[in-house]
Protein backbone atom coordinates (compact mmCIF):
# COMPACT_ATOMS: atom_id res chain seq x y z
CA UNK A 1 0.00 0.00 0.00
CA UNK A 2 0.97 3.59 -0.59
CA UNK A 3 -0.17 5.64 2.39
CA UNK A 4 -0.20 9.41 2.72
CA UNK A 5 0.57 10.26 6.35
CA UNK A 6 0.03 13.34 8.49
CA UNK A 7 0.36 14.01 12.24
CA UNK A 8 -1.23 17.42 12.96
CA UNK A 9 -0.42 17.51 16.68
CA UNK A 10 3.26 16.60 16.63
CA UNK A 11 5.17 15.88 13.38
CA UNK A 12 7.34 12.74 13.29
CA UNK A 13 10.51 14.82 13.32
CA UNK A 14 9.62 16.81 16.43
CA UNK A 15 12.63 17.21 18.75
CA UNK A 16 10.83 16.61 22.06
CA UNK A 17 10.19 12.94 22.83
CA UNK A 18 6.80 11.91 24.19
CA UNK A 19 4.51 8.92 24.33
CA UNK A 20 2.39 10.43 21.58
CA UNK A 21 5.39 10.74 19.30
CA UNK A 22 6.57 7.23 20.17
CA UNK A 23 3.20 5.79 19.12
CA UNK A 24 3.20 7.71 15.83
CA UNK A 25 6.72 6.60 14.98
CA UNK A 26 5.93 3.04 16.01
CA UNK A 27 2.90 3.01 13.73
CA UNK A 28 4.86 4.27 10.73
CA UNK A 29 7.74 1.92 11.46
CA UNK A 30 5.41 -1.08 11.63
CA UNK A 31 3.81 -0.25 8.27
CA UNK A 32 7.18 0.26 6.62
CA UNK A 33 8.43 -3.06 7.98
CA UNK A 34 5.46 -4.74 6.34
CA UNK A 35 6.58 -3.32 3.00
CA UNK A 36 4.15 -0.41 2.72
CA UNK A 37 5.25 2.99 1.45
CA UNK A 38 4.61 5.89 3.82
CA UNK A 39 4.66 9.36 2.30
CA UNK A 40 4.74 12.22 4.82
CA UNK A 41 2.43 14.92 3.47
CA UNK A 42 3.14 17.79 5.83
CA UNK A 43 5.14 18.78 8.89
CA UNK A 44 2.72 21.59 9.77
CA UNK A 45 1.91 21.49 13.48
CA UNK A 46 -1.74 22.47 13.88
CA UNK A 47 -1.71 22.91 17.66
CA UNK A 48 -4.13 25.77 18.50
CA UNK A 49 -4.01 26.78 14.83
CA UNK A 50 -7.39 28.54 15.02
CA UNK A 51 -5.82 31.08 17.39
CA UNK A 52 -2.77 31.55 15.16
CA UNK A 53 -3.92 33.37 12.00
CA UNK A 54 -0.35 33.51 10.67
CA UNK A 55 -0.49 29.73 10.28
CA UNK A 56 -3.56 29.77 8.02
CA UNK A 57 -1.52 31.11 5.11
CA UNK A 58 1.00 28.34 5.71
CA UNK A 59 -1.86 25.84 5.91
CA UNK A 60 -3.07 26.99 2.47
CA UNK A 61 0.42 26.43 1.06
CA UNK A 62 0.59 22.91 2.52
CA UNK A 63 -2.91 22.14 1.25
CA UNK A 64 -2.09 23.17 -2.33
CA UNK A 65 1.24 21.34 -2.24
CA UNK A 66 -0.37 18.12 -1.00
CA UNK A 67 -3.09 18.37 -3.60
CA UNK A 68 -0.57 18.80 -6.41
CA UNK A 69 1.56 15.91 -5.17
CA UNK A 70 -1.36 13.50 -4.92
CA UNK A 71 -3.62 14.42 -7.82
CA UNK A 72 -1.42 12.75 -10.45
CA UNK A 73 -0.75 9.64 -8.40
CA UNK A 74 -3.28 9.20 -5.57
CA UNK A 75 -2.26 6.91 -2.67
CA UNK A 76 -4.30 3.93 -1.53
CA UNK A 77 -5.26 5.78 1.65
CA UNK A 78 -4.60 8.84 3.75
CA UNK A 79 -3.71 8.10 7.39
CA UNK A 80 -3.86 10.83 10.00
CA UNK A 81 -2.41 10.19 13.43
CA UNK A 82 -4.07 11.95 16.38
CA UNK A 83 -6.67 14.56 15.56
CA UNK A 84 -8.46 16.30 18.42
CA UNK A 85 -9.70 19.73 19.49
CA UNK A 86 -6.23 21.20 20.10
CA UNK A 87 -4.84 20.04 16.76
CA UNK A 88 -7.61 19.12 14.30
CA UNK A 89 -6.72 17.64 10.92
CA UNK A 90 -7.41 20.45 8.44
CA UNK A 91 -5.75 18.75 5.46
CA UNK A 92 -6.78 15.11 5.23
CA UNK A 93 -10.59 15.22 5.14
CA UNK A 94 -10.75 17.90 2.44
CA UNK A 95 -7.99 16.54 0.22
CA UNK A 96 -9.47 13.05 0.43
CA UNK A 97 -12.91 14.32 -0.51
CA UNK A 98 -11.55 16.16 -3.56
CA UNK A 99 -9.42 13.23 -4.75
CA UNK A 100 -11.81 10.48 -3.54
CA UNK A 101 -9.13 8.87 -1.36
CA UNK A 102 -9.96 6.66 1.62
CA UNK A 103 -9.50 8.71 4.80
CA UNK A 104 -8.38 6.85 7.94
CA UNK A 105 -7.64 8.17 11.43
CA UNK A 106 -5.53 6.49 14.10
CA UNK A 107 -6.25 7.92 17.54
CA UNK A 108 -9.15 10.24 16.91
CA UNK A 109 -10.50 11.89 20.06
CA UNK A 110 -13.99 13.26 20.68
CA UNK A 111 -15.06 15.18 23.79
CA UNK A 112 -18.39 17.05 23.86
CA UNK A 113 -17.42 19.22 26.83
CA UNK A 114 -15.06 21.09 24.51
CA UNK A 115 -17.98 22.67 22.64
CA UNK A 116 -19.08 24.41 25.85
CA UNK A 117 -15.92 26.48 26.21
CA UNK A 118 -14.96 29.47 24.09
CA UNK A 119 -11.28 28.48 24.00
CA UNK A 120 -12.02 25.03 22.56
CA UNK A 121 -15.31 25.36 20.65
CA UNK A 122 -13.60 26.11 17.32
CA UNK A 123 -11.29 23.15 17.66
CA UNK A 124 -14.19 20.93 18.70
CA UNK A 125 -16.15 21.54 15.51
CA UNK A 126 -13.12 21.44 13.21
CA UNK A 127 -12.12 18.11 14.74
CA UNK A 128 -15.69 16.83 14.47
CA UNK A 129 -15.62 17.50 10.72
CA UNK A 130 -12.50 15.35 10.40
CA UNK A 131 -13.96 12.51 12.50
CA UNK A 132 -17.21 12.41 10.54
CA UNK A 133 -15.30 12.36 7.25
CA UNK A 134 -13.26 9.28 8.18
CA UNK A 135 -13.88 5.94 6.49
CA UNK A 136 -12.49 4.25 9.60
CA UNK A 137 -11.16 5.36 12.98
CA UNK A 138 -8.75 3.40 15.17
CA UNK A 139 -8.19 4.23 18.81
CA UNK A 140 -5.82 2.85 21.44
CA UNK A 141 -7.86 4.05 24.43
CA UNK A 142 -11.07 2.43 25.65
CA UNK A 143 -12.47 5.72 26.94
CA UNK A 144 -11.93 7.37 23.56
CA UNK A 145 -13.72 4.44 21.93
CA UNK A 146 -16.76 5.05 24.14
CA UNK A 147 -16.82 8.75 23.26
CA UNK A 148 -16.39 8.15 19.54
CA UNK A 149 -19.38 5.79 19.53
CA UNK A 150 -21.57 8.85 20.11
CA UNK A 151 -21.08 10.01 16.53
CA UNK A 152 -19.32 7.19 14.64
CA UNK A 153 -21.04 3.89 13.65
CA UNK A 154 -19.45 0.95 15.47
CA UNK A 155 -18.54 -0.77 12.18
CA UNK A 156 -16.26 2.19 11.44
CA UNK A 157 -14.47 2.00 14.81
CA UNK A 158 -11.74 -0.33 16.05
CA UNK A 159 -9.88 -0.50 19.35
CA UNK A 160 -6.19 -1.43 19.05
CA UNK A 161 -4.21 -2.02 22.23
CA UNK A 162 -1.08 0.15 22.53
CA UNK A 163 2.16 -1.71 21.99
CA UNK A 164 5.93 -1.66 21.81
CA UNK A 165 8.56 -4.03 20.49
CA UNK A 166 9.31 -6.16 23.57
CA UNK A 167 12.58 -7.43 22.08
CA UNK A 168 13.90 -3.86 22.25
CA UNK A 169 13.11 -3.61 25.95
CA UNK A 170 14.58 -6.67 27.61
CA UNK A 171 16.33 -6.66 30.97
CA UNK A 172 20.12 -6.44 30.51
CA UNK A 173 21.76 -7.31 33.82
CA UNK A 174 25.35 -6.32 32.89
CA UNK A 175 24.24 -2.90 31.62
CA UNK A 176 22.12 -2.38 34.70
CA UNK A 177 24.96 -3.26 37.06
CA UNK A 178 27.30 -0.96 35.15
CA UNK A 179 24.95 2.00 35.62
CA UNK A 180 24.37 1.25 39.31
CA UNK A 181 28.12 1.20 39.85
CA UNK A 182 28.43 4.47 37.97
CA UNK A 183 25.81 6.03 40.26
CA UNK A 184 27.38 4.48 43.39
CA UNK A 185 24.27 2.50 44.35
CA UNK A 186 25.40 -1.10 43.73
CA UNK A 187 23.72 -2.51 46.85
CA UNK A 188 20.91 -0.01 47.37
CA UNK A 189 17.34 -0.58 46.07
CA UNK A 190 16.75 1.75 43.12
CA UNK A 191 13.51 3.52 42.18
CA UNK A 192 13.52 4.73 38.59
CA UNK A 193 11.42 7.47 37.03
CA UNK A 194 11.53 9.26 33.68
CA UNK A 195 9.77 12.19 32.04
CA UNK A 196 10.34 15.39 30.13
CA UNK A 197 10.88 18.31 32.51
CA UNK A 198 8.17 20.47 30.96
CA UNK A 199 6.28 23.14 32.89
CA UNK A 200 3.13 21.03 33.06
CA UNK A 201 1.81 17.86 34.71
CA UNK A 202 5.07 16.04 33.94
CA UNK A 203 7.06 18.27 36.29
CA UNK A 204 4.15 18.38 38.72
CA UNK A 205 4.19 14.58 38.85
CA UNK A 206 7.95 14.38 39.34
CA UNK A 207 7.83 17.02 42.05
CA UNK A 208 5.06 15.12 43.84
CA UNK A 209 7.01 11.86 43.55
CA UNK A 210 10.17 13.39 45.05
CA UNK A 211 8.27 14.83 48.01
CA UNK A 212 6.34 11.59 48.47
CA UNK A 213 9.53 9.49 48.47
CA UNK A 214 10.79 11.61 51.37
CA UNK A 215 8.29 9.71 53.52
CA UNK A 216 10.15 6.49 52.78
CA UNK A 217 13.03 7.90 54.82
CA UNK A 218 10.71 8.18 57.82
CA UNK A 219 9.72 4.55 57.26
CA UNK A 220 13.41 3.54 57.37
CA UNK A 221 13.30 2.19 53.80
CA UNK A 222 16.62 2.05 51.94
CA UNK A 223 16.29 3.46 48.42
CA UNK A 224 17.83 5.73 45.82
CA UNK A 225 15.71 7.67 43.31
CA UNK A 226 17.16 7.93 39.80
CA UNK A 227 15.50 10.48 37.50
CA UNK A 228 15.93 10.51 33.71
CA UNK A 229 14.91 13.46 31.58
CA UNK A 230 15.65 17.06 30.72
CA UNK A 231 13.87 20.32 30.09
CA UNK A 232 13.16 23.84 31.26
CA UNK A 233 12.17 22.80 34.80
CA UNK A 234 15.38 20.88 35.51
CA UNK A 235 16.88 23.36 37.98
CA UNK A 236 13.64 23.61 39.94
CA UNK A 237 13.35 19.82 40.17
CA UNK A 238 16.96 19.52 41.31
CA UNK A 239 16.32 22.06 44.05
CA UNK A 240 13.28 20.13 45.24
CA UNK A 241 15.21 16.85 45.20
CA UNK A 242 18.10 18.35 47.14
CA UNK A 243 15.68 19.71 49.73
CA UNK A 244 13.64 16.52 50.23
CA UNK A 245 16.04 13.72 49.23
CA UNK A 246 19.61 14.87 49.98
CA UNK A 247 22.04 12.09 49.12
CA UNK A 248 19.23 9.83 47.89
CA UNK A 249 18.73 10.99 44.32
CA UNK A 250 20.56 11.15 40.99
CA UNK A 251 19.64 13.05 37.82
CA UNK A 252 21.01 11.25 34.75
CA UNK A 253 19.84 13.62 32.01
CA UNK A 254 18.12 12.78 28.76
CA UNK A 255 18.54 9.19 27.57
CA UNK A 256 18.17 8.29 23.91
CA UNK A 257 15.21 5.97 23.15
CA UNK A 258 17.45 3.14 21.95
CA UNK A 259 19.33 3.22 25.28
CA UNK A 260 16.32 3.25 27.59
CA UNK A 261 16.41 -0.53 28.08
CA UNK A 262 19.76 -0.11 29.84
CA UNK A 263 18.26 2.50 32.14
CA UNK A 264 15.30 0.28 33.02
CA UNK A 265 17.68 -2.64 33.62
CA UNK A 266 19.34 -0.72 36.46
CA UNK A 267 16.28 -0.39 38.67
CA UNK A 268 14.10 -2.40 41.01
CA UNK A 269 10.87 -0.42 40.63
CA UNK A 270 9.55 2.14 38.14
CA UNK A 271 7.48 4.91 39.71
CA UNK A 272 5.77 7.84 38.04
CA UNK A 273 2.39 9.27 39.15
CA UNK A 274 1.17 10.00 35.60
CA UNK A 275 -1.23 12.87 36.29
CA UNK A 276 -3.91 12.77 33.55
CA UNK A 277 -1.63 10.45 31.60
CA UNK A 278 -3.16 9.52 28.27
CA UNK A 279 -1.45 6.11 28.15
CA UNK A 280 2.13 6.23 29.32
CA UNK A 281 4.41 4.29 27.00
CA UNK A 282 7.14 4.39 29.67
CA UNK A 283 5.08 1.97 31.75
CA UNK A 284 5.08 -0.54 28.90
CA UNK A 285 8.82 -0.11 28.37
CA UNK A 286 9.60 -0.47 32.08
CA UNK A 287 7.37 -3.52 32.50
CA UNK A 288 8.90 -5.13 29.43
CA UNK A 289 12.27 -4.89 31.24
CA UNK A 290 10.77 -6.77 34.21
CA UNK A 291 10.13 -3.69 36.35
CA UNK A 292 6.94 -3.49 38.45
CA UNK A 293 5.36 -0.05 38.04
CA UNK A 294 3.64 2.22 40.55
CA UNK A 295 1.35 4.98 39.29
CA UNK A 296 -1.92 6.84 39.85
CA UNK A 297 -5.12 5.11 38.86
CA UNK A 298 -6.24 7.62 36.25
CA UNK A 299 -6.31 8.33 32.53
CA UNK A 300 -5.18 5.48 30.32
CA UNK A 301 -2.72 3.98 32.81
CA UNK A 302 -5.05 1.11 33.85
CA UNK A 303 -4.97 -0.02 30.21
CA UNK A 304 -1.22 -0.74 30.37
CA UNK A 305 -0.64 -1.72 34.03
CA UNK A 306 -2.45 -4.78 35.40
CA UNK A 307 -3.11 -3.63 38.97
CA UNK A 308 -1.86 -5.99 41.70
CA UNK A 309 -0.20 -8.24 39.09
CA UNK A 310 2.32 -6.18 37.11
CA UNK A 311 2.33 -3.14 39.37
CA UNK A 312 0.18 -1.07 41.67
CA UNK A 313 -2.32 1.67 40.86
CA UNK A 314 -2.86 4.15 43.67
CA UNK A 315 -5.66 6.75 44.05
CA UNK A 316 -4.69 10.22 42.88
CA UNK A 317 -2.35 12.04 45.31
CA UNK A 318 -2.55 9.27 47.91
CA UNK A 319 0.99 9.74 49.21
CA UNK A 320 0.58 7.28 52.08
CA UNK A 321 -0.68 4.56 49.74
CA UNK A 322 2.04 5.31 47.20
CA UNK A 323 4.77 5.02 49.85
CA UNK A 324 3.34 1.86 51.37
CA UNK A 325 3.26 0.30 47.91
CA UNK A 326 6.88 1.23 47.22
CA UNK A 327 7.88 -0.07 50.64
CA UNK A 328 6.17 -3.42 50.05
CA UNK A 329 8.05 -3.85 46.77
CA UNK A 330 11.46 -2.67 47.97
CA UNK A 331 11.39 -4.83 51.11
CA UNK A 332 9.97 -8.03 49.62
CA UNK A 333 12.27 -9.69 47.08
CA UNK A 334 9.78 -12.45 46.33
CA UNK A 335 7.00 -9.99 45.51
CA UNK A 336 9.39 -7.82 43.51
CA UNK A 337 10.61 -10.75 41.40
CA UNK A 338 7.13 -12.19 40.83
CA UNK A 339 5.63 -8.88 39.73
CA UNK A 340 8.62 -8.20 37.49
CA UNK A 341 8.13 -11.53 35.73
CA UNK A 342 4.40 -10.86 35.43
CA UNK A 343 5.12 -7.43 33.97
CA UNK A 344 7.42 -8.75 31.23
CA UNK A 345 4.95 -11.51 30.34
CA UNK A 346 2.02 -9.07 30.32
CA UNK A 347 3.67 -6.82 27.75
CA UNK A 348 4.63 -9.74 25.50
CA UNK A 349 1.13 -11.18 25.60
CA UNK A 350 -1.01 -8.07 25.34
CA UNK A 351 1.16 -5.20 24.09
CA UNK A 352 3.39 -6.58 21.35
CA UNK A 353 3.16 -3.99 18.58
CA UNK A 354 3.61 -6.56 15.80
CA UNK A 355 0.67 -8.60 17.06
CA UNK A 356 -1.65 -5.68 17.79
CA UNK A 357 -0.93 -3.71 14.64
CA UNK A 358 -1.44 -6.80 12.51
CA UNK A 359 -5.18 -6.36 13.07
CA UNK A 360 -4.89 -2.68 12.20
CA UNK A 361 -3.22 -3.60 8.90
CA UNK A 362 -5.90 -6.17 8.04
CA UNK A 363 -8.72 -3.69 8.59
CA UNK A 364 -6.85 -1.06 6.59
CA UNK A 365 -6.76 -3.48 3.66
CA UNK A 366 -10.53 -3.99 4.02
CA UNK A 367 -11.23 -0.27 4.08
CA UNK A 368 -9.20 0.27 0.91
CA UNK A 369 -10.86 -2.69 -0.82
Amino acid sequence: MRIAFYAPFKPLGHKNPSGDLAIARGLVRYLEEQGHTIEIQSDLRARWIYFKPWLWLLLSFHFIRCLKNLVANPPDAWLTYHTYYKAPDLLGPFICKILKIKYVIFQGIYSTKRKRRFKTIFGFFLNRIALLAADHIFTNKINDLKNLKRIIPKEHLTYIKPGIKPDEFEKDEPSGKKLRKQWGVETCPVILTAAMFRDDVKTKGLSWLIKCCANLIKLNVRFHLVIAGSGEMENELKEIAQRYLPGRHTFVGKIEPQEMFEFYSSGDVFAFPGIRESLGMVYLEAQSCSLPSVAFKNGGIPEVIDDQKTGFLVPMYDCKGFCETLKSLLTNDTLLRRMGENAAGHVRKHHDIDLNYGRFEQILYQVIA
